[in-house]
């Protein structure tokens, strides 16, 4: 299989799939399709946007059997694009069992010429009983093993292989790596449905984390019943590349309206806040009262869940994609939370963000300080080797650009020696070298946040570890770091003598004090 990856951006990518039918390209929603009774037309999905899509090989074997066979699944359902065939799984978590084996179902996935190949696996669910949930793991993963020993050869099928566990991280943590270790072309990640449905995207997000952990990042993976909003973001965030759901049709039965940040219920809207066609064309009150009401609304969430990709995809191209997150987070406290953990586990999201990026860096809350280029920056300036100077002067740094490149210090370095070093005092970063100053992200990025007084002396308190400075000469203006310059005198302790001025007098100072022609 081919997988290329674009652009990243935490674990986000904009990548292709390559499948017998043409490309996927990632982060996909792949809208669930009922292969016997289905209310929205393939044509208007396809319209929309949608070029793959999610059916049920259990479901098409027991309705149309051998005439799926004759014809393939695409004539079936009358698609052309990118099929891709759920096992039954969802079956056994709803009936307790199906009556065909792992072979079975993988000789009629074939058989039909899906695309994309679920194996069938017995999901966890959100069960709380462990030695059930690890039975289900065994069960898949024995279904898995017995699924790629029957295939011997996959062909062009693309086939993708069930992480099972449920809550439990280590029931998914060895799920993951037993299923990395058979040849699988993508995986899935199983059992979250219950979960989205109640708002747990803490859970969510700790069983995403540890299914990422244990398989290769150039394995695409795929989140089921991942059809919300909010989800779609915090999965792609996390390295979730496809999705599928029938949330749009499933709402709409139950008139509930997708919006941007979560869902509404229909009759509670005065107006319909959306510019797709369907809401183009009506009035609540219209809609409402229209017969086809569970069709078109059923459309206008399909629309709802494409705009959400687009704007996911935009963000991973701008950069953006924390920040996008960090925006959806506020809609729910649920959310917050989980990322919140995300930023916890920054760490994680360190390889798939870009080194320099377009845009500058936003910093609006207190989350925002373990973003990765964070973590990376502290990482660097921990190795940073500085030379040996007997004075360290700290400036306030310029609003507008880097100190390095401000007035005042050009006139400073006109007339200074070498046995000075200087630093910048850049709020949320901390005191900086001078010299790597004008460096990204350092010399792109607005911060709103109060300077963390505690964070800028610990890490200074690093670099002064290492260098004995004899004086330390500090120069500011804003009151806000009145703060930082009293914790600093604390180091006076180790023999530093500090001396505090007005940033206005730093010519004036430092030619009497420094003895500077």
């Amino acid at each position: 299989m081919c997988f290329e990856v674009l652009e990243s951006d935490l674990l986000g990518r904009i990548g292709r799939i390559e499948t017998k039918r043409g490309y996927i390209e990632t982060p996909m929603l792949l809208p669930v399709i009922h292969p016997v009774k289905q209310e929205v037309s393939l044509e208007e999905i396809r319209k929309i946007g949608f070029y793959a899509i999610i059916t049920n090989a259990y479901i098409t074997m027991k309705h149309y059997s051998n005439l799926a066979i004759e014809k393939g699944i695409h004539e079936i359902l009358g698609f052309d694009g990118v099929v891709m065939t759920d096992s039954g799984g969802y079956q056994i978590l709803t009936y307790g069992k199906i009556d065909f084996s792992p072979e079975q179902i993988a000789e009629y996935e074939k058989a039909i010429k899906t695309d994309i190949a679920v194996i069938l696996d017995t999901p966890t669910g959100s069960t709380k009983d462990k030695e059930r949930a690890r039975e289900t793991v065994t069960k898949t993963l024995e279904a898995a093993k017995r699924t790629m020993n029957y295939l011997k050869e996959k062909g062009k099928i693309l086939w993708c292989g069930t992480i099972q566990g449920g809550r439990f991280l280590d029931l998914i943590e060895y799920s993951a790596k037993e299923l990395v270790k058979m040849d699988f072309d993508l995986l899935a990640l199983g059992s979250p449905t219950e979960f989205m449905e109640s708002y747990n995207f803490e859970i969510l997000s700790k069983m995403i984390i540890t299914a990422k952990r244990n398989i290769p990042l150039d394995k695409p993976l795929h989140l089921f019943g991942a059809g919300h909003t909010l989800t779609i973001p915090l999965g792609v965030a996390l390295g979730c590349d496809i999705f599928d759901s029938a949330s749009y049709i499933l709402f709409a039965k139950n008139l509930r309206y997708i919006d941007s940040y979560g869902t509404y219920r229909l009759e509670e809207l005065s107006n319909l806040p959306c510019n797709c066609p369907i809401c183009s064309n009506h009035t609540q009150r219209e809609l409402l009262e229209d017969e086809e009401r569970v069709k078109k609304l059923a459309l206008h969430n399909l629309y709802a869940l494409m705009e959400e990709i687009k704007r996911v995809k935009q963000s991973i191209k701008e950069g953006r994609l924390w920040d996008y997150l960090s925006l959806k987070a506020n809609a729910h406290p649920n959310l917050k939370r989980a990322f919140s953990l995300i930023a916890q586990n920054s760490e994680l999201l360190e390889d798939g963000t870009p080194l320099f990026k377009p845009r500058a860096l936003f910093f609006k809350d207190y989350d925002d300080l373990r973003r990765p280029e964070i973590i990376r920056f502290e990482k660097r300036i921990g190795d940073l080797r500085l030379p040996d100077k007997e004075i360290g002067i700290i400036i306030e740094s310029p609003k507008d650009s880097p100190l390095l490149l401000s007035k005042v210090f050009k006139n400073i370095m006109k007339e200074l020696k070498n046995k000075i070093q200087f630093f910048s005092l850049l709020n949320p970063w901390g005191i900086i070298p001078v010299e790597i100053s004008d460096l990204y992200p350092l010399s792109q990025y607005l911060c709103s946040l109060k300077l963390d007084v505690n964070f800028v002396v610990r890490e200074f308190s690093k670099i002064l570890s290492k260098r004995k400075y004899k004086r330390l000469l500090i120069f500011y203006c804003s009151e806000e770091l009145e703060g930082f310059v009293k914790e600093l005198e604390n180091l006076k302790a180790r023999g530093i003598k500090i001396k505090n001025y007005n940033k206005r007098e730093i010519l004036k100072v430092l030619k009497e004090h420094l003895s500077i022609k």
